[in-house]
Order: structure tokens, then sequence, then C-alpha cells
């Protein structure tokens, strides 16, 4: 279990993010499609996580957009948006952001995920949905880099997390 603040007011996670070095654990999510992805559908690319409890706030929107920005014309990346919201949500958001290079995917089917991950939160307003992180994959799904971001509120690392992936 994990703690991190939600406007300076502790919350806690379910577990850890899974370590640097070790293998990220496999998931299904759902796309815009409504279609089942997992890791295995993004073969000889790393990826960069990019965990988010709502695409409907400000900070889960500016990350979005940040990487977007700065990974987007990269072809040996793939950035993945993972939040509760729905797909369709999802959608909206990426077409009226214009934030059309990353992949959002949703946990609507189930929360299998963030449990495996460690960014379920289990106490507080947010109860439910996850936890603020990133965590970046090599090719093999090594974890190259993982960050819990301490404060809900507050922006990634971008700068650690996109270092990673050279």
């Amino acid at each position: 279990m994990a703690e991190i603040t939600l406007q300076g007011n502790p919350i806690h996670t379910n577990g850890e993010l899974p370590e640097v070095g070790s293998v990220a654990p496999a998931f299904s999510l759902v796309d815009g499609e409504l279609k089942e992805v997992s890791l295995a559908d993004f073969p000889d690319k790393k990826k960069v996580l990019n965990i988010v409890p709502s695409l409907d706030t400000g900070v889960c929107a500016t990350s979005t957009k940040v990487f977007n920005e700065r990974l987007g014309d990269r072809d040996d990346v793939v950035v993945l948006v993972i939040s509760a919201d729905l797909p369709f949500a999802q959608s909206r958001f990426c077409e009226a952001e214009n934030t059309d290079k990353v992949k959002t995917l949703s946990m609507m089917r189930s929360r299998k995920f963030a449990k495996d991950y460690g960014v379920l939160i289990e106490d507080g307003p947010l109860a439910g949905i996850t936890a603020r992180a990133v965590l970046v994959l090599d090719e093999d799904l090594k974890v190259l880099h993982a960050q819990l971001v301490p404060e809900i509120g507050q922006e990634p690392d971008y700068d650690a997390a996109i270092a990673a992936l050279d």
C-alpha cells in the first residue's frame, strides 16, 4: 500500500507500482472502439503508460497533452493514457484537445489493471479510480521508469519519463 495525497490529505493505493527492472503485468483494457487492448498489441514499441484518475480534470488533461506533443512524432513509442473514464468520454476529450497521437484506454470493464499496477485508490473521495502514475516500458515490457505522483494535483515528471526512453 502506498500513501499519496489529495489536496494535502492522505489517501492510499492498494499496492505499489511495478519496480524498475521488473516485467510489467499483462492487462486487458478497452479502447475507443470498445475493443479489448493489451500490451501485446504494441510489439516492437516502447510504451509510456500515463495513468490518470480522469481526463475530465485539468492535470490529467495537461499530462495527456504534454505527452501527445512531446512524444507523438516518435515511431518507436506508443503513449497509452489509462483512466476510469468511459471510452466515449476519452474519445471526445482527444477530439476536442487534438490529442490524436496518444491512445486512450478505459478500465470500464474491470479494475484488475489498477489492482495489478498498485494504483487503485482505496479510500477517500476518489476511491475506486486510479492514482496518477507514469511507467515507461521497453519493447520487452521491462519497466524502465516508474513514478507514482505523490500529490494527485501534481503533474508527473515528464523529463524523467522521456529520458527513460533513450
